[in-house]
Formats: C-alpha cells, sequence, structure tokens
C-alpha cells in the first residue's frame, strides 16, 4: 500500500494539511491451532499487508474519520458516552476510550485509513486496524509512554467491548509486537514469548483460500472447548496435588489414565492438543536448525489433527491439502478455527508456480471457483511511517 495513495484521501476529505502516517500489519499463523485456550502456545508472525492510518490533532473535542475502503465518514466526541454505530468506526472509538482508561489526554483528531489485508483469509484485518490507532493515539498523545502490552490489551478490549467479539490476544500481539523476518512463539498462559528466525531461503509461504464458510448447528467451537476442560478436570482429580488448570498442564501418561473416566470423542480432541503443544515445540527446534522440511512435515501433521482428531476441517480444505501432496509441497495445514478459510502452505521455489496452476485448475473444476492465492512475506509489526 501506497504512502501517497493514503495522503493523498487525507487531503482531500479535510483541511488540505498532512499529519503522521502510522501501519500496523495482519498476521499468519504458522502452528499452534485451539492452543490458546488450552493455555498452549501459538506461533504467529505479522505480514507486509495491514492497515495504513494518516492522523493530525484537529484543536477540538471531536474525532473526525474517514474510512478510504468504504467511502465513508463519521464524527464522535472524544467523551461520547455512546460512540458511533457504524462497525469500523468503533474500532477508532474504542481505542480512543481504552487510551483515556489508561490515563491519556486524548484529543480530537482527524483520520484516513486504508487497508489491504484480504478480508475472510483469517489474517486478522480487525487487529491491524486497533494496533494502528493505537500506534497513532501512543504517538501524538501519549508521548509514547503506553507499552506494547497495554496497546494489545486495549485492542483486545477494543473486540470485547465495543465489538461483541471474545477475542484472545494472539492477533493483537502479532500486530504490535511483530518484527522482519520473525516469527514468535507466545506462551498464553504467561504472556512471554521468544522470536525465532523465518528466512527460508529457496521456499515461499503462501495462503490458498478456499473462500468457503461452513456455518454448523449447534455450537462447534464451544464443543471442542468444552471436551478439552472435561478431560483437563478429569485430570486434575485424580492427580489433587498437581495444579492442572487446562491440557497445557498434562502429560501423555494423564491422558491415558483418565480414558476410562471421559468420551472417546473427548479423549480424541485432547489427543490433538497434546500432540500440538509438541508439534509447536517442534517447530521451533526446527526453525533453529533452519530444517524447513522438518517444519513441513510438522505442518502436515497439525492439519491431520486438525481433520481427524479435532474435526474442524471440510471437504474444501482437505482437497487444497491433497493437491499440495501431490505438488511436492514442503507444507501444508488448515490456517484458523477451521470449517473454511485457507490453508498455509510452505513450497519451494520451483515448484511454487505448478501448484498454484493445478491447485487453481483443479479446485476450480470441483468447486467451482478457483482459491484465491496470497503470498506471504513477515513483515515489521506497528510503527510510524512518517
Amino acid at each position: 500500500m501506497e504512502i501517497e495513495f493514503v495522503r493523498s484521501r487525507f487531503i482531500k476529505h479535510f483541511d488540505g494539511q498532512t499529519g503522521n502516517i502510522y501501519f500496523s500489519p495482519g498476521r499468519i499463523n504458522l502452528i499452534g491451532e485451539h492452543t490458546d485456550y488450552n493455555g498452549g502456545f501459538v506461533f504467529p508472525g505479522a505480514v507486509t499487508q495491514g492497515v495504513m492510518a494518516e492522523v493530525r490533532p484537529n484543536g477540538t473535542n471531536k474525532v473526525m474519520a474517514y474510512s478510504i475502503d468504504l467511502k465513508d465518514r463519521v464524527e464522535f466526541a472524544v467523551d461520547d458516552p455512546d460512540g458511533p454505530k457504524a462497525t469500523w468506526a468503533r474500532f477508532i472509538y474504542g481505542m480512543v476510550q481504552e487510551f483515556r482508561l489508561l490515563g491519556v489526554d486524548v484529543k480530537g483528531f482527524n483520520i484516513a485509513f486504508a487497508g489491504d489485508v484480504p478480508l475472510g483469509a483469517g489474517m486478522s484485518s480487525s487487529a491491524a486496524m486497533e494496533s494502528c490507532f493505537g500506534c497513532a493515539l501512543n504517538d501524538l498523545f501519549a508521548d509514547n509512554k503506553i507499552s506494547k502490552w497495554d496497546i494489545v490489551l486495549a485492542g483486545q478490549a477494543t473486540e470485547h467491548k465495543y465489538i461483541g467479539c471474545n477475542c484472545g490476544i494472539m492477533d493483537q500481539f502479532a500486530s504490535v509486537f511483530g518484527e522482519e523476518g520473525k516469527l514468535m512463539r507466545l506462551d498464553c498462559n504467561s504472556r512471554e514469548f521468544e522470536y525465532f528466525p523465518f528466512k527460508p531461503e529457496g521456499y515461499k509461504l503462501v495462503l490458498l483460500n478456499s473462500c468457503v464458510k461452513h456455518e454448523l448447528a449447534g455450537s462447534p467451537y464451544n464443543d471442542r472447548r468444552n471436551s478439552c476442560e472435561r478431560v483437563a478436570k478429569a485430570v486434575a482429580a485424580k492427580n489433587p496435588s498437581r495444579n492442572i488448570e487446562t491440557l497445557r498442564d498434562c502429560t501423555w501418561q494423564d491422558l491415558d489414565d483418565v480414558k476410562s473416566e471421559v468420551s472417546a470423542e473427548d479423549i480424541q480432541r485432547a489427543t490433538f492438543v497434546l500432540g500440538e503443544k509438541d508439534r509447536v515445540l517442534g517447530v521451533c527446534e526446527a526453525l533453529v536448525a533452519g530444517d524447513y522440511e522438518k517444519v513441513g512435515e510438522l505442518m502436515y501433521a497439525t492439519h491431520q489433527g486438525l481433520s481427524k482428531d479435532y474435526e474442524v476441517s471440510c471437504e474444501e480444505l482437505d482437497y487444497l491439502n491433497d493437491i499440495a501432496k501431490e505438488c511436492g509441497v514442503t507444507g501444508s495445514r488448515i490456517m484458523g478455527g477451521g470449517f473454511g478459510g485457507c490453508t498455509i502452505n510452505l513450497v519451494k521455489d520451483e515448484l511454487y508456480d505448478n501448484f498454484i496452476a493445478t491447485a487453481k485448475q483443479k479446485f476450480n473444476a470441483k468447486y467451482g471457483h478457483e482459491p484465491k492465492v496470497y503470498d506471504v512475506v513477515i513483515g515489521r509489526g506497528s510503527h510510524k511511517i512518517a
């Protein structure tokens, strides 16, 4: 996304003056699905697609906001108790309110923003917005004294309180803390994290978006979460001297010990989670060693677990995974919660063109549309551009 694109709209829709420009990225998650609510690890990285905003204080107590992509303009007072109705504007409103709760004296400002995070691809465009607005508010009104973690938590609180989405912290964390050429292992229990190099020379990372989303009867997400909690509770009952809170605290032996006390389906779900915990740590070791073949092997194992044990895949995603195997792709798996969306693929440079062409042709022949293709480069987290 070009600075000139955002700046020209900012000048046009406000008073002709320029402001500061900020950028925050979307994210991918290489491995570690459905581990966050089980107290485990996730392994995200920031991408080069994101949200760019130009912002300038306007000397009033009003926020004057323009969404370049939606061609929509909204105004609201900084201390408005209700805030705007437009969902996109509530992301700005929420961050303003959360910064005020942190003791920041936020004044009125003009803002125009645009994004190039693909919608529906599971790359967290909403977290990119929150992080971008937080970066701007911190710079303009808080002398950059608000910590990165407080910006992350303000983004999460915005989702919870002003948008109505009960999200975790991975998306905002990746957008704020991302570093170019590095993935991050985040411990969802302690919030400790570590950077790992991701410079796969000779490989490309690419998302294939199935462009399908299956609406399922019941509450499949909650069902799986409940399964995991039942197993953890059964293990805790057998081991009162240990502090067992989530499956993160359980071993393979623990799982074996409670097989007769929970359902086979619950064991199946827990089997995936414990396996995924091991796979995340395996990917860390492989990245340090520069062993991308091992990374790919673990990605396929995660897909198998998500498809067969956790049962959150769908026919279209399994088909894309099969095509990846047929084309010799190093690693491929579902990215995100499942039931549609994307696969994330690690593919050798020399196999890339054939893989993309084959995936488009075969998927279109079977489902009547091509998957969308997004090349992924691991980029920098939230920052001021100009």
